[in-house]
């Protein structure tokens, strides 16, 4: 649509028409060169014509000046043409056609299209065009039948040899203007007359008649200076497709030229004075006012460019305009004296640079132009008030454009000056965009960008003019009066508003006109679509100015209008201005973009990790964004963008402006709107599809993975991995390794950087992904497609359709696959919504840097939200994040940082075992305390992967709470040894790996045997098998990996322990002669044969080198058991006793044990540990010697449990087991009757008869003490030997208790017994006599000389005397 330009009024409009079959790209190439063509120089018209026609010719052949020139695209709409004496200049006067031919096309052919385009476009009773010529351009070089003679005229060939065209095709144009200066003398003639000015004088807005209605001159023959015929015309070309030429009259012939009055025969110009008949020719126009005449004569001078003639008959047309009927003629010639100014400036400064020098020269103009929209607006019609009352909107509304445009254009151009001039006579594309201000661009450009406040007010400051006074100037355009004008010119009108607007800055005002220009679109749109099923609905390719449309036929009811042409150019200027004037709002139409279906959008690396960046940061920013706008408003312009969209139709569109809306604005929308808008866009894209269009939506409803997080693999499927090294190692140690490495760090920070290790993953096996989803909707969110976005190693998964209820958080499970080992990187999820496009939203790893980078990232936005305050449409989300300080900064440095995601380790294949059946019943085993089962477990192979490594490990209910009584410290050194050899040497679970097969075939089956050991106190116990494929075949020569995976199965076994017999008071006693005697039987047989065996055991050979082990063994259970302990020493022959333990009942089971010696380098030795733990440190307050007396007790205790073991036996079944001694413990006197003495010391009473020979002195029947009489002297001999295996120095010391009643010879104390090698033994006789009867005590000590008294006692013996009365 042409832009409104203020010095129309003396501008000669030509409209160019494309003839025949030419190319569009040729008639463009050529339209834009006669478009270069602007003005004409007066000295350039031919001015041969020498009579009346010549009035409006140039005076001389020298004259200065130019005729403007203007092309238009449209001719001017029917409901215009009686403003064709008004406003001539509105008016195309001159037609040029455009054709091209080729060898093959006929000139006349040409020809006659253009005459038929001529009839077609211009009704027949018009007055235009003044004059036309159709240029017929040569294609090629070839000889064309170029034979014009006198029988084309009208048509004007330019051969392609042809140089310099643009010259030659500007004299054309010169010429056709001369034609146009002939054709208005010829209408001014007419109005001269009484009659025309009578006519002229009629109505408001007068139009003179057809020929045939016009009086006939009284004078019959022609005047001998009447005009020439003028040439004659023919129709121009066609502006509407092929079907509509039946609409224009293609019946009427027009054979001759034109008239003022369009009549269709004139053979010679209209009389000076022509006479009505019956009337007298002096009364004709006698009542009429010239007024009209001289402002059509001024009018016609000025698009003569002869300004001064123009000048002069414009005031004395306005002297004339007494009465108000003539107020719009009056403001027409106030419009054209505003004009003459501005031509006049641009004439005189046409090519310089300087201003002119008076203060404000636009003020008079300004002025006049004032009083003309005064007039306009006050003018009232007088008869036909519909057709007037369009005239008269229209004409008001060109009057305000045109004060508007001038305070605009000298506000834009810094001033009264050469560029003001040229742009209010020959504005160009863009009238509306300042050339003073480099940085402005279209205000519905995408890439808008808008000057500054400060870029506006300085134009204010220079010129004077203030916005606010253009902008007030502009608004009286806006009104009612709108609705008179036809719909072309009130989008004309509108479209001018809205641009000024625009470019004032007042950005919300341009956003309410271009509201009100989409409903003139629109209504224009649906209007020109035939609905009334007579005929297929077209759209015009004319655009907008659709002529003699009927409105007022009836659509019949069902029918559906059919759009056969499927351009959209329109479509998507339309959709341009809807989005600027939603954007204006705040509201963002293209926040979900529209991508081709077929062309998926390509990203470099640089840009995918900057969207990348920009989606990790955008639920921060949209966290931080404050609301803009009126949410009522804004949802009102949605309902309207998206009624715009369905009317064009353009559905993608309708989907986008829907989806956009719920994107956005879905926290501030009811439910209703929330599921409408869902539902329309839903419509709309099925509507899309079926209609075959490639566009569809991006994925709309914001960032919809919450999270994603691994399933764990199956404990059965879990690979763990184990270097190589292992298979080396010993099987216990492997055992170990396999079960689990037990960290000897208390506290370990290496162990726990290692726990944040990667997901482990088998290759080709299935493993599942759980990926939690947010809808923030009302309603039910329908996915298409959901799957997984990878990298790394190839990955196998389906995508599927997920329904996410409303307001919800909904958990999604995926299973996959990788198809090779390596590092599988989970990057996010790939989301399709229906009828839309897949996007990928990525997810990184909620690191500690991410994490903290994030909370930075928040804090600045954060801080920076209240800091600056936003005025007006500053404050919209988007721009007041492009003036935000943090995102500028955070550009460069997202560059920087790293996105890390989850990784998975994909190993190779594994085999796979399961447990086929057991020998337990429900996974439960019942056992007495040492009791030892049997239990057997078959494998099964189930995979195409044979199993050549396997390994058991074993977990029961008592190893957690004896590691974490270890782990505390808190045990004594005796505790804490006897914790660890319940673990190490009674495990509840063995097996023995070197008997048990180790390889299992795909397909096979193999049975383990584990053993299963009761220990009181376990009630559960889990057996794991782990096992592995190892010497896999090698696919090529490559090192092999140190590492290899293990699988484990878990068989968990139900326990149950009855604690049946409990050994207590543990005892070591000397040996004595009485030992036999002292344990009768119970029955007191003593001659049963177990009487008799219990005495054979008892009976030993000397009792100095034996002690007695007793247990006493209590029965808890209900049953009786056979307890039987053993001794294996290797000095003597085995031995064992077995006594029968009835229930409820205990006994006391005694067994001679040989006396025990042990090194000192053994008995020096700390107490072992047997676990492999490290760095503990004995926390003891002991002293030296008490170490030592506790590491004695300790290997001795360790010796006598090697020597002496129980057992037990179910009396009448075959149930058996152990007897454990561990819980017993040894004291100091039990140890000084186990070990063997270093120094052995006998001690006997003997007496003498007369001749020395040796009596030896009477003893008790048990034989426990001697029976000496009193007062009798007796000799007591102690016998010392050395038993230690060096030799010692030994000194003896005696004790008689009373010593008051004993009389001895010699010393007591210290008694020297010298050096005694190994094995030597030393006596010393001492004579001793009681002087009274009693009870006596002797001790003997044996000392090592030059040790301390606490260590130097190295024997010890103990003598009992019993003297009675003689």
């Amino acid at each position: 649509m042409e832009p409104f330009t203020y010095a129309s009024l003396a501008q000669i409009r030509v409209l160019l028409l494309p003839v025949g079959n030419i190319r569009r790209s040729t008639f463009e190439q050529w339209s834009q060169d006669i478009k270069s063509i602007d003005t004409v120089r007066l000295g350039d018209i031919t001015t041969d014509v020498k009579d009346e026609r010549s009035r409006f010719m140039p005076n001389h052949q020298l004259a200065s000046g130019y005729l403007h020139l203007a092309y238009a695209s449209h001719p001017r709409p029917d409901s215009h043409a009686h403003l064709s004496l008004f406003r001539t200049s509105d008016f195309p006067l001159i037609v040029v056609g455009i054709s091209s031919c080729g060898e093959n096309d006929s000139l006349a052919t040409i020809l006659t299209q253009f005459q038929s385009i001529l009839h077609e476009v211009f009704p027949h009773e018009s007055m235009f065009p003044l004059a036309s010529n159709c240029f017929v351009f040569e294609e090629s070089d070839s000889s064309t039948n170029i034979n014009l003679g006198d029988n084309f005229p009208g048509l004007v060939v330019i051969p392609s040899v042809m140089g310099h065209k643009k010259t030659y095709v500007g004299t054309l144009i010169a010429d056709l203007c001369s034609k146009v200066l002939v054709e208005l003398a010829t209408v001014m003639q007419t109005l001269e007359s009484p009659l025309g000015n009578e006519y002229l004088n009629a109505t408001l807005f007068p139009v003179l008649p057809p020929s045939s209605e016009m009086p006939r001159s009284l004078d019959d023959e022609p005047r001998r200076d009447s005009l020439p015929l003028l040439p004659s015309h023919n129709s121009q070309p066609e502006l509407a497709p092929p079907a509509l030429r039946s609409k224009s009259p293609l019946g009427l012939k027009r054979n001759s030229t034109m008239g003022p009055s369009g009549m269709p025969t004139r053979h010679a110009s209209l009389p000076l004075s022509p006479a009505l008949p019956k009337k007298r020719p002096t009364t004709i126009g006698a009542a009429s006012s010239h007024g009209r005449l001289f402002k059509v004569l001024a009018d016609f001078f000025l698009l003569a460019g002869r300004l001064e003639e123009a000048t002069i008959w414009y005031t004395e047309a306005i002297v004339l305009f007494k009465s108000p009927q003539d107020a719009p003629w009056h403001a027409s010639a106030l419009e054209g004296l505003a004009t003459i100014p501005v031509v006049e400036a641009w004439s005189s400064t046409h090519g310089l640079n300087g201003t002119a020098g008076d203060k404000d020269p636009w003020a008079d103009i300004a002025d006049k132009l004032t009083q003309a929209i005064a007039l306009y607006q006050k003018a009232t019609p007088t008869s036909e008030p519909e057709a007037t009352l369009s005239l008269l909107a229209y004409l008001y509304c060109s009057s305000v454009l045109r004060h508007s445009t001038l305070l605009y254009s000298v506000w834009s151009s810094k001033g009264w000056g050469p560029l003001a001039f040229t742009t209010m006579i020959q504005p160009g594309p863009s009238p509306f965009i300042p050339a003073t201000l480099s940085n402005n661009a279209s205000p519905t450009s995408a890439a808008s960008a808008r000057n500054t406040f400060a870029a506006l007010e300085r134009l204010t400051s220079i010129t004077g003019i203030s916005r606010a006074q253009i902008a007030t100037s502009l608004s009286q355009a806006h009104g009612p009066w709108l609705l008179h004008l036809d719909p072309r010119e009130r989008v004309r009108v509108l479209q001018s508003m809205a641009a000024m607007y625009g470019s004032l800055g007042h950005v919300r005002k341009e956003a309410y006109v271009l509201r009100e220009v989409l409903g003139c679109v629109l209504d224009l749109i649906v209007c020109g679509r035939d609905e009334r099923g007579t005929g297929s609905a077209r759209v015009l390719s004319a655009g907008l100015t659709a002529r003699n449309t009927s409105l007022g036929g009836t659509a019949a009811q069902g029918t559906v209008g059919i759009r056969e042409n499927e351009r959209t150019d329109g479509n998507e200027s339309i959709l341009r201005i809807v989005k600027h004037v939603c954007l204006v709002h705040g509201i963002d139409l293209e926040a979900v973009k529209l991508l081709d279906v077929n062309s998926p959008p390509s990203r470099n690396s640089q840009q995918s990790q900057a969207s990348e960046d920009a989606e990790l940061d955008e639920d921060i920013v949209n966290s931080a964004q404050e609301p803009f706008g009126w949410p009522e408003l804004q949802i009102g312009i949605i309902r309207e963008a998206i009624a715009v969209a369905e009317a064009l139709p353009d559905y993608p569109a309708v989907a986008q402006f829907s989806l956009s809306a719920l994107k956005l604005l879905h926290p501030v929308m009811s439910p209703s709107d929330q599921h409408h808008l869902y539902s329309t866009a839903s419509r709309a894209l099925l509507t899309a599809k079926r209609r075959g269009d490639r566009r569809v939506v991006d994925y709309w409803s914001g960032k919809p993975v919450v999270s994603i997080e691994v399933l764990p693999l199956p404990l059965v499927r879990v690979p763990i991995e184990k270097p190589l090294s292992i298979l080396s190692q010993s099987a216990a140690g492997a055992t170990s390794i396999l079960a689990g490495v037990k960290d000897p760090f208390l506290y370990n920070p290496r162990k726990l950087l290692s726990g944040q290790t990667k997901t482990v993953l088998v290759q080709n096996e299935s493993f599942e992904l759980v990926v939690t989803l947010q809808n923030p909707y009302v309603f039910d969110l329908d996915l298409q497609s959901l799957q997984l976005s990878t990298s790394g190693v190839p990955f196998v998964s389906k995508a599927s359709p997920v329904i996410v209820p409303a307001n919800s958080y909904h958990p999604v499970t995926i299973s996959g696959k990788a198809l090779e080992p390596g590092t599988l990187i989970v990057r996010g999820c790939i989301v399709q919504a229906p009828g839309g496009a897949s996007r990928e939203f990525v997810l990184p790893l909620s690191t500690e840097e991410e994490e903290e980078r994030r909370s930075r990232r928040r804090s600045a936005i954060e801080c920076e939200t209240g800091r600056s305050k936003h005025a007006g449409l500053d404050s919209r989300p988007w721009e007041k994040s492009s003036k935000r300080g943090s995102t500028q900064a955070g550009s460069g440095a997202a560059a920087k940082k790293t996105i890390k995601f989850l990784e998975c380790n994909v190993v190779p294949d594994q085999p796979l075992l399961r447990i086929r059946r057991t020998s337990l019943t429900h996974g439960a085993v019942m056992l007495y305390n040492g009791e030892m089962s049997t239990i057997r477990i078959t494998l099964e192979n189930v995979s195409s992967l044979a199993v050549d490594l396997i390994r058991l490990t074993f977990d029961d209910s008592t190893i957690a709470p004896a590691q974490q009584a270890l782990a505390e410290g808190d045990l004594s050194v005796f505790d804490t040894y006897e914790t660890e050899y319940d673990l190490v040497h009674r495990p509840v679970f063995t097996w023995d790996s070197e008997r048990e097969p180790h390889e299992i075939l795909p397909g096979q089956k193999r049975v383990i045997t584990v053993n299963c050991f009761g220990k009181v106190g376990c009630t559960n116990g889990v057996i794991n098998a782990s096992y592995a494929f190892v010497n896999r075949p090698q696919a090529s020569l490559r090192e092999p990996a140190e590492v290899f995976h293990t699988r484990q199965l878990s068989y968990p076994v139900l326990v149950t322990v009855y604690h049946m017999l409990e050994c207590q008071a543990m005892d070591i006693l000397s040996y004595s002669g009485a030992t036999t005697t002292s344990f009768p039987d119970d029955d007191g047989d003593e001659h049963s044969p177990e009487s008799r065996a219990r005495k054979s055991l008892l009976h030993v050979g000397d009792i100095a080198d034996w002690c007695i082990f007793s247990i006493e063994v209590r029965n808890t259970y209900g049953l009786p058991f056979e307890v039987t302990f053993e001794r294996n020493q290797d000095v003597v022959d085995p031995a064992s006793v077995t006594s029968l333990v009835p229930p409820g009942s205990t006994s006391r089971i005694i067994l001679p044990v040989k006396k025990l010696s042990l090194s000192e380098e053994h008995i020096s030795r700390p107490i072992p540990m047997l676990s492999d733990r490290q760095y503990v440190v004995t926390a003891s307050n002991l002293t030296a010697a008490e170490e030592r007396a506790q590491r004695e007790l300790f290997w001795y205790r360790e010796e006598l449990f090697k020597a002496v073991h129980g057992r037990w036996r179910e009396t009448g079944g075959a149930r058996a087991g152990d007897l454990s001694l561990r819980q017993q413990r040894m004291t100091m006197p039990m140890l000084e009757a186990l070990r063997v003495e270093t120094a052995r010391v006998r001690m006997v009473l003997v007496s003498y008869d007369d001749e020395g020979n040796e009596l030896p002195v009477p003893v008790d029947p048990p034989g426990s003490k001697y029976l000496p009489p009193p007062s009798e002297f007796v000799y007591l001999k102690t016998s010392i030997t050395n038993l230690s295996p060096s030799e010692l120095i030994l000194t003896l010391n005696l004790g008689l208790e009373p010593s008051d009643h004993v009389v001895y010879q010699g010393e007591l104390v210290d008694i020297p017994v010298g050096r005694l090698g190994k094995g030597d033994s030393y006596e010393v006789e001492t004579p001793v006599a009681f002087v009274a009867c009693g009870r006596f005590d002797f001790t003997a000590e044996v000392r090592t000389v030059g040790r301390s008294r606490e260590s130097g006692l190295v024997g010890y013996g103990r003598m009992r005397i019993a003297v009675g009365d003689p």
